[in-house]
């Protein structure tokens, strides 16, 4: 009996402020869509992170004609030259030496001529490809590291060596997409918390107007001898209906945008990049739907305190 009566008021309350209702469901999808995301895109760094930090090289580059550094022969005429066999051969040398042992994993020249086919492979759909000459990409040595975090003492070690032009660590690169990536879940997440502040004030302002619209019918409960809890439950569940409805649809949206868009698009045409899959979604899900009832739920019980006098 008390079962049925609490479903029944829920359903009067639904369909008296559908409007409302509909509203705080949309704030919420909203406002957690941008909350799921922002956790997806801080798993897809650490991920990211994960595989290419145990891939990224160390480029040693050798001096060519367009080269400024002081490590770098000159030419009869005063200009740059390339690096001399000799001096190739010296920095191939320390690579293989004792010294280098615990720290170079595996390393592997690239020639000029090399450089560029990779260049011209690379941007072959840009017009940049055919404003770049071979005579321009300066050979390289490509050291893989044993611990990428030992690349200061490469550096060291290599960026004074005659004939070497300069000494990059490709970590430099990924950790600037990461920090791209990291300032777009920040983004995300502030945009949410506004979101989410909205979706409170909407479902507490939904709950006023059902209770006000209800108030005839809490006073002959009150008079029955109707307890708190049956006379507020109705109000609560209304608010945490609409919101959990509204993280349902989140997490959908979110598994969604990772099968079609992340997994059937983009992984297969992007197969070096470490993307996160669907099965992310088992944990965000959750905690989508979990954040959507309890600010509904607080937020209910904050208003009927107010607003609803038992």
């Amino acid at each position: 009996m008390r079962l049925s009566f609490v479903l029944s008021e829920i359903f009067t309350g639904l369909r008296r402020n559908l409007s409302m209702v509909l509203s705080v469901i949309l704030v919420t999808f909203v406002s957690l869509t941008f909350v799921g995301a922002s956790g997806l895109l801080q798993s897809q760094v650490n991920q990211m992170k994960d595989y290419w930090y145990d891939k990224v090289q160390v480029a040693i580059f050798m001096c060519n004609s367009t080269s400024v550094s002081s490590n770098c022969p000159v030419g009869s005429d005063g200009q740059p030259a390339e690096v001399t066999d000799a001096q190739r051969d010296h920095i191939e040398e320390l690579l293989n030496s004792a010294q280098m042992k615990p720290y170079v994993d595996s390393f592997a020249y690239e020639s000029p001529k090399e450089a560029f086919e990779h260049f011209q492979d690379q941007f072959s759909n840009s017009d940049i490809a055919s404003s770049v000459t071979e005579d321009q990409l300066p050979g390289s040595f490509r050291v893989k590291l044993v611990d990428p975090e030992k690349y200061p003492v490469i550096n060291e070690q290599f960026s004074s060596q005659p004939g070497v032009d300069s000494v990059a660590d490709q970590r430099d690169y990924l950790d600037t997409v990461f920090k791209l990536i990291n300032v777009a879940s920040v983004v995300a997440i502030v945009i949410a918390v506004v979101m989410l502040v909205c979706a409170v004030l909407m479902i507490a302002t939904t709950i006023r107007l059902s209770a006000f619209s209800r108030r005839r019918e809490t006073g002959i409960m009150r008079l029955v001898g109707a307890s708190r809890t049956v006379i507020q439950l109705p109000f609560v569940l209304e608010g945490v209906i609409a919101a959990a409805i509204g993280a349902i649809l989140s997490s959908a949206v979110l598994w969604a945008v990772l099968q079609f868009v992340v997994q059937d698009r983009l992984a297969p045409e992007n197969p070096g990049v470490a993307f996160i899959g669907v099965e992310q979604m088992w944990w965000v899900a959750p905690v989508l739907i979990l954040i959507g009832v309890v600010l509904a739920g607080l937020s209910s019980v904050l208003t009927l305190r107010r607003y609803l006098k038992v």
